[in-house]
């Protein structure tokens, strides 16, 4: 099998059905941005430490969730939807626990931090703010059109999970969180 088609040489992608979008369209938009999520995901795990490497079949899940939930924009046919691998609340509950678990072992938050620390950590940072613009992309998706319905829970809670990561990498790495002096 070839990777190029040729099909998008006119400026058009085609979703999960046949349909076909201008590659300007909003929903691309969302998903190309969930896909740029995964990468900056793949990168942050390429860069933890040994000391933190608990948090990489996580990271792992994590894309494998963000396929899930891109397939998902990728179809806007309601005959082949029925067809995509589901997308439970099982994520969203698994993300909350694992920030709950992070949480009780790191020093409370006190005030806001700035994002840095270990390689890995500034790497999740980034994949956070990633994530916010996904959340942000969807919500006016959402606007004009329905999504999933546990997408937006989704990635809100993907991003909190970032952040407290983020968070505990450094603190395995024995670096302190970088206070925001205004």
């Amino acid at each position: 099998m070839k990777i190029y088609t040729r099909t998008g040489d006119d400026g058009s992608t085609g979703l999960i059905g046949g349909k076909r979008l201008p590659k300007s369209d909003p929903r691309l938009e969302t998903y190309g941005t969930l896909d740029e999520l995964n990468a900056a995901i793949a990168l942050a795990a390429s860069l933890l430490p040994a000391n933190a490497s608990q948090l990489l079949q996580p990271l792992h899940q994590i894309q494998s969730d963000l396929f899930t939930l891109g397939s998902h924009l990728a179809c806007i046919d309601p005959k082949f939807s029925e067809k995509l691998p589901a997308f439970s609340q099982d994520p969203i509950a698994r993300l909350e626990e694992q920030i709950d678990s992070a949480d009780s072992i790191l020093p409370p938050l006190r005030q806001f931090i700035l994002p840095g620390g270990v390689p890995a950590a500034a790497h999740l940072h980034l994949a956070r703010t990633i994530c916010r613009r996904a959340e942000r992309l969807l919500c006016a998706l959402g606007a004009s059109g329905p999504i999933h319905p546990l997408a937006l829970p989704y990635l809100n809670r993907l991003s909190d999970w970032l952040f407290t990561q983020a968070r505990l990498v450094n603190h395995l790495c024995g670096v302190p969180d970088i206070p925001w002096k205004p």
